[in-house]
Parts: C-alpha cells; sequence; structure tokens
C-alpha cells in the first residue's frame, strides 16, 4: 500500500483511502504536459545544437566512444559493447534507436564524411539492414578526433549524467561545422529540421572569408559554398533557388540522379544510371521502374540491371524502336530518380530552435569557435604557469642542491622535509612537493640548462598565451590557420553538379542540341544519321571510301543535310507522305548501315521512300508549294501546308496511273522554274505557274513528253533568286558534268524538251541530276557498292548541254553510281 495512502475501516471493510490528490482540469494538465514533452523532444531528441551540428544522442555515441579509446588510430571493438556504454552512462533510451545512429554515422551513402568506421554489414543504399549489433564493430573516424579535439582541456561545459554518476559535455569542441558538412534531418514537435551535407573544402573557405569579413551577406558567402554536396554525387538545379533556400533557411531545390545515353557495340541503346538522389532508395527506384514497364505505362524498354558494385550502375537495355530521350524523360517525371530536396535549416540556439541562414551558421561556428580556443588558451596557460612555477623552484633548487639533498636525507619523513624545504629555501608548496616527489638520484643529476631552457620555453609559451587571450584577432588568426588545416587534411572535390538553370521536364527537342545532320538511307531500306564531316572530301576521280557497312547488294541512295529539329516529309514511288523528326532516327557512325526505316515508317510491301523533304519554318504561314514529279513526266502542285501534320500512317500526296510511280518532290516559291531530267539526257525547264495548284489527292497535268523507254530521273527546283546556278548530272559509269542554268531556255511544260547530256554506252544512262548555286561548294556521289567521293564543285567543269561530261568517279567492275548530293 502506498504511502499516500491511509487505511480506511468501515463497516467491517478496509478500503484505501488517498491523500494529496490535486484536482486539474484535464485541458490545463494535457497543455502543459504537452508542452513539457515537446521542449524535450525539440532540445533533448530531434534537432542539432547549431554549434557542433550534432543531436544529444550522436554526441553520447562519440563521447562514450572517445572514453572507450575508439579513436581511428585504434582496433575495432563489438558496436555492442559502445552502445553499452552508451546506454549505461548516457543516453536512458532504448538501444535500437542507440544502434541506429551508429549506423547512421557509419554510412557513407548517409554521411558526406562518416563519423564512424564499421566493420561487418552496416547496410546498403538498398535498404538493408545493418547486422545486428553483437557482430558489427566501431571505431571513430580520423574526421571524428576534430569534433572532440581539446575537450580534455575544459573547452566545453561538462553537466552530470541522467544517474548524476559521471559528467557529460553539453557540446563538443568541434574544429569543423559538422551540422554543415553532413546535414541533418529530425522530426520534432510542431517543427523539423532539413539540411543537406556540403563539400568541406567550400565551407572552410566560407569560414575562413567570414572571419575576415564580418558584414559578409549570404551571397557573398554563396562564391564559396556553390550548394548541396550529397555523397553520391547527383545533380542540383538552379542557383536561384539555392541562394533563395540558404538567404532565409528554407526552400526547394530540385536534385536529380546522374544518367548517360549509350550506344553497345552491338548497335543497341542503354540508359546509364550513375547516381540518384539523396536519401532514395535504389531498390525501391528500380521496382518503380520495373512496375512502369509492368503496367505498360512506359514503353520501350527491353530489360535493366543493378550493375552496381562500390559505384551506382544501372544499366537499362532499350528497344530498338525507343527513343532514350523521351524514356528517360518519363522516368524522371513519374519517379524517384528526381526529388525536390527541401530546406528548413533550424537547430538550437542557447537552447532555443531558430531558422537559420547560412550566414547564421557559420557565424555561430565562428562563435563557438573563438569561446573554444579562448578556453583552451586559458587552460594552456593555466598549465604553463604551473610548470614555470615547478621549472623556477627547481632552477633554486640547483642554486642549493647540496643543501637540498642533506636537508632530505636528513629528515625522519616527507612531511618534515616538505616543511624544512618551505622553511629554509621559502619553496612554495608546490614547488616542494615537486621536489619531494622526485628521486635522490634523477634530482642530483639535474642539469642547470635543460632546466634553464625548459623554463624559457614555457615563458615564452605563456607570453604567446597571454598574446592571444589579449588580442582577438589573433583568435581569429588561429580559427583561418586551422581552416587551412583541416581543409588539406580531408578536403576533397565536389561531388554533387550545380546547374545554373532550373530543372524541368522538358519537351523531347529541348533536350536534343540542334545541329547540322547527315541522313542517309540505302536501297535496302536502312536509315541513319550521322556527323556530315564524316565524309571526307577527296579529288575528282578517286575511288572514294567505304560510307555504310551495307548488306550485299544494298547501296545508299540519299544524303540529306539537315537539322535535327527539323520535321522531314518522306515521300514514297506509290505517292504517299510520311513524316517524323530528325532526331527520332537513330544516330550511326559511319560504319554502320543503321536500323530499318520500317521501324519508324509504316511503309507497305515494296514501298521505297524517293524524296525526303526537311519542313520549311512555319509551314502554315508559307506560300511555298510541294512540286512533285513521277517515273511518267506527271507533275503536281500543292500546297505546301496541306502537308504540315501528316498521321502516322502516312497520307495520299498524288494519285498514281498503273505502272507510274514518284520520282520527286521539292518545295517551290512563287515565280521559281522547274528542270526536269531524264535517263536518256533529255530536260525541259518551265515556270512553277505552269502547273495549277490542285488538291493533294489529285492527279497530275503532263510535265514532260517521254520518249520511248525514257523516264524522269530527277525534278529540280530553280528559286527565282538564284543567280549563276547549275545543273549537275552524272551518268551511271560516273560521269558528270556542269552546265550554266541559262544554257536552258523557259518552256512551255508538257514538251519534249531540250538535250541536256549526251548519252553513251561508255557514260552510262543518267542517274541524277541537281541544281545548286556557286555556294553551295561541295558535292557528293555515291556508288551501288557504297563508295562515297566528296569533291568540291569547282574541280567539276563546266561543259555544254550536249556534251558527255569527265570522269567523276572511278568505279570497280560491277559498281555504278547510285545517286547524287550537293552540300
Amino acid at each position: 500500500m502506498s504511502k499516500n495512502e491511509k487505511i480506511k475501516q468501515s463497516e467491517g471493510k478496509i478500503t484505501p483511502e488517498r491523500v494529496n490528490v490535486i484536482k486539474q482540469e484535464i485541458t490545463e494538465e494535457m497543455k502543459k504536459s504537452f508542452i513539457d514533452y515537446a521542449m524535450s523532444v525539440i532540445t533533448d531528441r530531434a534537432l542539432p545544437d547549431v554549434r557542433d551540428g550534432l543531436k544529444p544522442v550522436h554526441r553520447r555515441v562519440l563521447f562514450a566512444m572517445n572514453e572507450l579509446g575508439l579513436t581511428s588510430g585504434a582496433k575495432t571493438r563489438k558496436s555492442a559493447a559502445v552502445v553499452g556504454e552508451v546506454l549505461g552512462n548516457y543516453h536512458p533510451h532504448g538501444d535500437v534507436a542507440a544502434y541506429e545512429t551508429m549506423v547512421k554515422m557509419a554510412q557513407d551513402f548517409v554521411m558526406r564524411y562518416p563519423l564512424i568506421i564499421g566493420q561487418g554489414n552496416w547496410g546498403s543504399i538498398d535498404g538493408d539492414s545493418a547486422a545486428a549489433m553483437r557482430y558489427t564493430e566501431a571505431k571513430m573516424s580520423k574526421i571524428s578526433i576534430e569534433l572532440l579535439r581539446d575537450i580534455e582541456k575544459e573547452t566545453v561545459n561538462f553537466v552530470p549524467n541522467y544517474d548524476g554518476t559521471r559528467k557529460e559535455p553539453t557540446v563538443l569542441p568541434t574544429a569543423v561545422p559538422t551540422l554543415l558538412l553532413n546535414g541533418t534531418l529530425g522530426i520534432a514537435v510542431g517543427m523539423a529540421t532539413n539540411i543537406p551535407p556540403h563539400n568541406l573544402t567550400e565551407v572552410m573557405d566560407a569560414v575562413s572569408y567570414l572571419v575576415d569579413n564580418k558584414d559578409a551577406t549570404t551571397e557573398d558567402l554563396l562564391q564559396f559554398v556553390k550548394g548541396p554536396d550529397f555523397p553520391i554525387g547527383g545533380i542540383a538545379f538552379n542557383q536561384k533557388d539555392i541562394a533563395h533556400a540558404y538567404a532565409n533557411g528554407k526552400g526547394g531545390v530540385v536534385t536529380r540522379g546522374e544518367a548517360e545515353v549509350v550506344e553497345t557495340k552491338a548497335g543497341q541503346s542503354q540508359i546509364i544510371i550513375t547516381s540518384i538522389p539523396f536519401r532514395v532508395n535504389k531498390s525501391n527506384l528500380i521496382t518503380k521502374i520495373a512496375d512502369l514497364v509492368r503496367e505498360k505505362k512506359l514503353d520501350g524498354i527491353k530489360a535493366m540491371r543493378d550493375e552496381s558494385a562500390k559505384d551506382i550502375r544501372i544499366a537499362i537495355d532499350l528497344k530498338g524502336t525507343a527513343h532514350p530521350q523521351t524514356i528517360l524523360n518519363y522516368i524522371y517525371k513519374h519517379t524517384q530518380l528526381e526529388e525536390a530536396f527541401h530546406y528548413n535549416m533550424v537547430a538550437l540556439v542557447d537552447g532555443i530552435p531558430q531558422t537559420l541562414s547560412l550566414k547564421d551558421i557559420l557565424e555561430e561556428f565562428v562563435s563557438h569557435r573563438t569561446t573554444v580556443i579562448r578556453k583552451r588558451t586559458e587552460f594552456d596557460l593555466k598549465k604553463a604557469l604551473e610548470r614555470e612555477h615547478i621549472l623556477l623552484g627547481l632552477k633554486k633548487a640547483l642554486d642549493h642542491i647540496d643543501q637540498i639533498i642533506k636537508l632530505i636525507r636528513g629528515s625522519k619523513d616527507t612531511a618534515e622535509a616538505h616543511k624544512k624545504l618551505m622553511l629554509e629555501f621559502k619553496f612554495s608548496t608546490i614547488q616542494a612537493t615537486a621536489i619531494l616527489e622526485m628521486k635522490l638520484s634523477r634530482l642530483a643529476s639535474l642539469e642547470r640548462k635543460k632546466v634553464e631552457d625548459e623554463l624559457k620555453s614555457a615563458q615564452e609559451f605563456i607570453e604567446e598565451m597571454k598574446s592571444i587571450l589579449g588580442n582577438p584577432k589573433k583568435i581569429l588568426g588561429i580559427i583561418k590557420n586551422e581552416c587551412k588545416e583541416i581543409k588539406e587534411k580531408y578536403g576533397d572535390l565536389r561531388r554533387t553538379k550545380i546547374i545554373k538553370g532550373g530543372a524541368k521536364i522538358m519537351s523531347l527537342e529541348d533536350l536534343i542540341p540542334d545541329e547540322e545532320n547527315a541522313l542517309v538511307l540505302t536501297a535496302g531500306g536502312y536509315i541513319k544519321r550521322t556527323n556530315p564531316d564524316e565524309f571526307r572530301k577527296q579529288k575528282r576521280g578517286g575511288v572514294g571510301v567505304v560510307d555504310l557497312d551495307t548488306k550485299e547488294e544494298d547501296f545508299v541512295t540519299m544524303l540529306l543535310i539537315t537539322s535535327t529539329h527539323s520535321d522531314l516529309l518522306f515521300f514514297t514511288d506509290k505517292g504517299k507522305a510520311y513524316q517524323t523528326k530528325m532526331y527520332d532516327i537513330p544516330e550511326g557512325k559511319r560504319a554502320t548501315k543503321g536500323k530499318n526505316v520500317m521501324n519508324f515508317l509504316p511503309l507497305s510491301e515494296g514501298e521505297k521512300i524517293t524524296s525526303i523533304l526537311p519542313m520549311p519554318k512555319e509551314v502554315k504561314k508559307s506560300e511555298a508549294s510541294l512540286m512533285m514529279v513521277t517515273k511518267m513526266g506527271q507533275t503536281k502542285k500543292c500546297l505546301a501546308a496541306s502537308f504540315h501534320d501528316v498521321r502516322i500512317s502516312g497520307i495520299i500526296a498524288i494519285k498514281l496511273d498503273a505502272g507510274d510511280a514518284l520520282v520527286s518532290a521539292s518545295f517551290v516559291q512563287k515565280k521559281d522554274t522547274v528542270i526536269i531530267v531524264t535517263s536518256k539526257g533529255q530536260s525541259i525547264h518551265f515556270k512553277e505557274s505552269d502547273i495549277r495548284e490542285t488538291g493533294r489527292t489529285a492527279m497530275g497535268v503532263r510535265g514532260i513528253k517521254l520518249a520511248k523507254d525514257d523516264t524522269v530521273i530527277s525534278a529540280e527546283a530553280v528559286p527565282n533568286s538564284l543567280d549563276n546556278g547549275t545543273l549537275m548530272v552524272i551518268s551511271a559509269n560516273g560521269y558528270g558534268k556542269c552546265t550554266d542554268i541559262d544554257e536552258y531556255k523557259i518552256q512551255h511544260r508538257g514538251g519534249s524538251g531540250i538535250k541536256t547530256a549526251k548519252v553513251t554506252p561508255k557514260t552510262g544512262q543518267l542517274i541524277s541530276a541537281k541544281v545548286f548555286t556557286n555556294a553551295e561548294t561541295e558535292i557528293v556521289a555515291i556508288s551501288k557498292k557504297s563508295q562515297v567521293i566528296r569533291v568540291d564543285a569547282k574541280e567539276i567543269p563546266v561543259l555544254g548541254r550536249q556534251t558527255q561530261g569527265v570522269r567523276v568517279m572511278k568505279l570497280r567492275e560491277g559498281d555504278s553510281i547510285a545517286s547524287l548530293i550537293c552540300l
């Protein structure tokens, strides 16, 4: 029965009667109790002290390990022993919480600068738990020593532990701003803190700058502290958002894992993820991507592997039809590969939670270091004065060494000798004690010079300590020197990239550089885009370089130079038109064959592409027309705007008679002219206005009257603005020439035309014709066996219409010219 209870006897029954019961409104009691609980959580659990950046449990773990001698140079010891020391002496809470604290302090993907070195299984970035504390071992890391440096010199206050049996520090005398270096995360009652880790080199430079410039702003300090520096790298976006967060102590910064698109030796595209955002579970990220594929929300992924070892590496194999940037965009948007880090820089300042700016945190650190260095100096001065006092006594003893030895030998005990030394030689109690604590043999062998040298050093040290205490600027100088030493000792390179602009889910076009590429198409339907510089120029008449790794009997038919952002119109021999973006065509090297065009366009069996045109910009507002010419000499003109948005399945561009095929399509402007060239060397030159604009599905009208067995090979637009234009023709056997456009008089459409080249068995039939200006200085000729030659157009002679031309390319036996391109 409680001492606060009395025995009450009534009607033969004994019942306890309660006393000292305080009546209280439950709402008032809840308010008071909740406030007490909240303050306990805020100050003793969840929030770090701004000075050393540690919560009480972290501080107690490090202090307990230091007391156990588990420094970086010592052997590791069982984690259970450390946890027992922490719980038994300093932290009266659960062992699980204490061990979890140790685990996080040892994980290099949580701590930018781990404070504990662990042996055994300490968990992983995949969320694997650490082994039980009875299996793992630990000791402090090297940088942890900097947190406890000079703690034995009365640099910080100590208070009784929870049971009053020993004392613990209220804060550590840390020489590094741990709050910024490793950051922190804590949820208290009614408030929370979330501070990212930073780079030690940058932070120490900022501290040094602040020491020299007390009026520095956060903006000034951001010259040094570029932003967060997460332990596993990644990317942080938008310097404006970063600056706002550091100036106000609150804000959001978008972070991303790093990823790149690569091509394997087999020509397959891969996305390689080499870092992930801070505090993201790698295994969960992989699972989320897999779920998106399984739910058919993300298409184009063939396989995914976690190839991580020491560093992160997630390999995502893509299907041949997939666009890597589109998939990466989707992953950023719908998974944790992109995360916002929300700054909430709250810490305890004099026991009170405050939201702090970057400058506030660094100022508090400098103030703390100033206090620590002053107390350390006072401690060292005190010890030096004590040693000086003893050395003065020893020096005095050397002057009377024989008498003192005789006095000591003649005394019956130490107390008598002590008293005689003080009476006869005027030694102080401390000096007399120091003399008596020395063995007579050592006292007799004392060397005067050694004593005097040590005394001189002690006195110089005393003057130095007094000088530091008397001059605050010297203390600040010490802080700067320590910053430099620590930076040299522990500094490393930044791991997180800082991007000036903001992160956004960009359109696919935003992700792809707007640059010129060469589009290559083969007769077998293989297509790719590549660097136009890969076609090396050669002298006229050369054999040429092999361009593509084509299949047997395949050869290049088209080579087009245009922007990666161009909308491309594909016209086929069956009179249909298709549309796609240039960047949707896969990249390839000169020696690779590319991918089949069927992967991008729904061509029917046997359908062949005959023309590829980049769409004019703002085609809807353009007055351009599209001119089409067929193998049988039919021509048709319609508005280019009618092709601005071609559906995926394609549209009809021109209706064809049986046996006819679309040969050429080109854009023309008002007042332009058109030249049609046939395989037997005929040509006709007429005004584009001779062809009336018709609807997209209409049939054409006669453009040229063909002789028996003759067919159209090319139809070229001649711009009205063109001066000194040239028509170049090339024959099957590699003969070519240039002829001035002026030699082709304007005729009416539908006639037989005039001669443009002398066609003989030696030259073979004409294969292609191109119009170019003097500004277009290079031509590319391609053979059926994939030989390519690139020469200056000026090397091709300008000859009359009725000549056969000169040899442009020396062909191997059985080879012939396939196509001609002007660059």
